[in-house]
């Protein structure tokens, strides 16, 4: 558990970040101190530092859920080859009907299908949203097939291949670029435009720095979050930020994970306490959940 503690002495307040654990079945507590009178952006910034050193992100996986994991692993190593078109094909329509249903895509799942693997174009669709469902297969089918690691050209690539003659005429020109105006989401403000791309350097970082030290379900957990709270790109956020982190997980040899669109609001509320108390338990529970559920292994 970690949580801030307030202590007042003389009439200032001291903020520190506190870790507590389990070790040998007794329960200990770790430390940093954070500053005094802090405002509150500076206790959340703070805090992020703070949570770096007490090794946050141990305390998100429980026990019994990197058995679940190491297990899942091992199972889906086994996967039969004499099946893997079809689970590709199932898989690649479920997602492509999810990640862009999430975003008011109207598709059904079967017209997805159709659409993808047979060239059926339904007639009620527009074009818009006819080329939403093909370019995400494209950006899926670059995910499977690229063999470096995740930079800046390859997240770029990604929103290229999701935005191309998907987006408005207006933003045609920050098509696979990142953005270079304010935007806002929900009840929340981005960072300015003037920041992302210090910001995706910074996250890019990170996650080298962290791939090969942090369990790769974390380390696409965080890195979606924060993917989704700078929010890069004018338009296919959501779905480039679901394929980034599929990828991962992908390179990792875990299966992928489907976030299905009847659970976007769940998804939501996890995004959302990730960055507002730099809290990942609910999201990383809720793709946990989904790989359970889940009998479909891609």
């Amino acid at each position: 558990m970690v949580y801030t503690e307030i202590q007042e002495k003389k009439g200032k307040k001291h903020y520190y970040r506190v870790r507590s654990y389990r070790e040998k079945g007794n329960v200990k507590k770790k430390t940093v101190y954070l500053g005094v009178d802090l405002t509150k952006d500076e206790l959340v910034k703070k805090e992020k530092e703070a949570d770096k050193e007490l090794n946050i992100f141990s305390t998100f996986l429980e026990k019994e859920d990197v058995v679940f994991l190491d297990k899942l692993r091992k199972d889906f190593s086994k996967e039969p080859i004499e099946n893997q078109r079809n689970r590709y094909e199932t898989f690649c329509s479920l997602f492509t009907f999810d990640s862009t249903g999430i975003e008011g895509n109207t598709f059904t799942l079967s017209e997805t299908s159709h659409l993808l693997f047979e060239g059926i174009v339904p007639s009620s669709k527009s074009l818009r949203e006819v080329n939403e469902v093909l370019n995400h297969k494209k950006a899926f089918d670059y995910i499977l097939s690229y063999k470096k690691d995740i930079n800046q050209d390859f997240i770029l690539t990604l929103h290229s291949l999701i935005a191309t003659n998907a987006i408005d005429e207006e933003l045609k020109s920050q098509i696979g670029r990142y953005r270079k105006v304010q935007v806002f989401v929900g009840g929340s403000i981005p960072p300015s435009a003037e920041e992302v791309p210090k910001k995706m350097e910074s996250l890019v970082k990170w996650y080298a720095k962290n791939k090969k030290e942090l369990h790769p379900l974390i380390l696409a957990t965080y890195f979606h979050s924060e993917f989704e709270k700078i929010h890069p790109f004018v338009d296919g956020n959501g779905r480039v930020g679901r394929l980034i982190m599929n990828f991962i997980l992908f390179k990792n040899k875990l299966p992928m994970i489907n976030i299905p669109k009847k659970s976007r609001f769940k998804y939501y509320e996890a995004l959302k306490s990730a960055h507002r108390t730099n809290n990942f338990k609910p999201f990383i529970d809720l793709l946990i959940n989904i790989l359970k559920k889940e009998q479909l292994r891609f």
